[in-house]
């Protein structure tokens, strides 16, 4: 279809820092201002946690179900590269009726081709991170990485959402998988106090059949989607939108290895959706940045200070669970730089928590002192975008980079979006004061592809 002549205005956002940026008050605020339709899931499962405040004080953390899902009638796809989780699907949906959406389902189109996270997949996710003890690798503990690393693995034993319309086909690989899974980590199992409830899950031949029955009801009520059907919903006029999950620093192949997401972050992302469908048309994509830089779990963070850990309020990142300690940063030019330079090109930014940068005490990272006393301002971008051994070198240099301040701090939001701007070339066309729904307010026109 030629992109001159759509009439569908394609709009995605897109983290850059290590997640937790705002995308899902973004999500819902642009759903309302763009009037759209459709919010599109393309990458990560399950572990994503999206939180929209409504002006009323219901909240929900959206995880799977699109964050515009509160404004009647906006449907929700998950593209196929989306791993998903269906008897999660179901937990949310309870959670959503909790807090007035009662059709969530109704709205949901899930492509037949995506892959299955089950309970032997969170099992082994679980106990393939104890084992690896202090050179942990980070997780969520909800099984999406070892969903894909067993699809990488052996692609045709792979659960796929549509397979779930064939109990039989469905039950033998979800057998296949639990008894591969069971011989391997009996021989290794993680000298870990919560490790025998996993190894059990693993050896529960009645398991597989008790876990299709549970997630019959999605099956029901949001069947496996076709390429064709979810191409026509993306062609419909007027909006959609690509929310994007966790942030470019933790990119598969571009964030720093091994503290990374199984999952692509990217405007190539977005794009490969579309022409999947069958869709030849132009995408606005934003770049969605917080006010300070954080990160959930193990990982280099150069600029992490204490002093804004106790400083700034976290009321929906807790520091117990899988995802590990929540901390906080100042604004790192060279980590932007670094996001900037992998996430593809951009028509904007949008920032969130700019009512913290009043009295938060921020300051302005403009490069790094390395372990060797050499300075740095920006990081190598590898020519092979699949050289893992060159982002572990740049974990290592993280590891020990001592971050350089600029004099003097960020007293407004002003002072703030002034420096970002000047560094990313882009309009900050969005920003947050707030965590809920009114506290989103426009900065710089957005308009349509060709006036940006």
């Amino acid at each position: 279809m030629s992109s001159a002549a759509h009439p569908t205005r394609y709009v995605s956002l897109l983290g850059l820092g290590f997640g937790d940026c705002g995308k899902g008050r973004f999500t819902d605020h642009l759903c309302a201002e763009l009037q759209a339709h459709t919010v599109v899931r393309f990458n990560g499962g399950a572990q994503a946690g999206h939180n929209v405040v409504l002006a009323d004080g219901r909240h929900h953390t959206f995880s799977q179900f699109g964050a515009g899902s509160f404004h009647a009638g906006m449907a929700t796809v998950l593209a196929s590269p989306v791993i998903v989780h269906p008897t999660a699907l179901r937990v949310e949906e309870e959670a959503l009726r909790r807090v007035g959406v009662n059709d969530a389902f109704a709205r949901l189109l899930i492509d037949a081709r995506c892959r299955v996270t089950t309970p032997f997949h969170q099992a082994a996710g679980r106990l393939r991170e104890w084992a690896r003890g202090a050179a942990a690798h980070g997780s969520c503990g909800v099984g999406v990485g070892e969903t894909v690393r067993q699809a990488l693995a052996a692609p045709g034993t792979a659960l796929r959402y549509g397979d779930m319309r064939h109990p039989a086909r469905a039950l033998e690989k979800l057998e296949a998988l639990r008894i591969a899974l069971q011989r391997e980590f009996a021989e290794a199992a993680p000298p870990h106090a919560e490790a025998a409830q996993e190894l059990a899950l693993l050896g529960d031949a009645t398991l597989a059949q008790r876990w299709l029955d549970a997630a019959a009801p999605c099956l029901r009520l949001s069947p496996p989607a076709s390429v064709d059907a979810i191409g026509q919903r993306l062609a419909r006029p007027g909006t959609v939108l690509f929310e994007g999950a966790q942030g470019v620093l933790l990119d598969e192949w571009r964030g720093f290895h091994p503290h990374t997401t199984w999952s692509t972050i990217s405007t190539a992302a977005v794009e490969a959706v579309l022409r999947d469908a069958g869709i030849d048309a132009p995408v606005q994509h934003l770049g969605v940045l917080r006010s300070y830089i954080t990160r959930h779990g193990p990982g280099p963070l150069p600029t992490h200070d204490r002093a804004l850990d106790a400083r700034l309020a976290e009321p929906h990142n807790a520091d117990e669970g899988w995802q590990g300690v929540f901390r906080r940063g100042h604004p790192d030019a060279v980590l932007l730089r670094y996001a900037l330079a992998t996430v593809g090109p951009l028509h904007g930014l949008v920032a969130s928590h700019l009512d913290a940068v009043e009295g938060a005490g921020l300051r302005w990272c403009a490069g790094y002192r390395t372990a060797d006393g050499a300075s740095l301002a920006s990081l190598p971008l590898a020519d092979d975008a699949t050289d893992l051994e060159q982002q572990h070198r740049l974990t290592q240099l993280l590891q020990g980079a001592q971050p350089l301040y600029e004099p003097g701090g960020i007293a407004t939001p002003e002072a703030w979006i002034e420096r970002v701007e000047a560094l990313s070339g882009q309009r900050v066309r969005y920003g947050a004061f707030g965590p809920a729904r009114g506290a989103v307010r426009s900065l710089h026109a957005f308009g349509q592809i060709d006036q940006v």
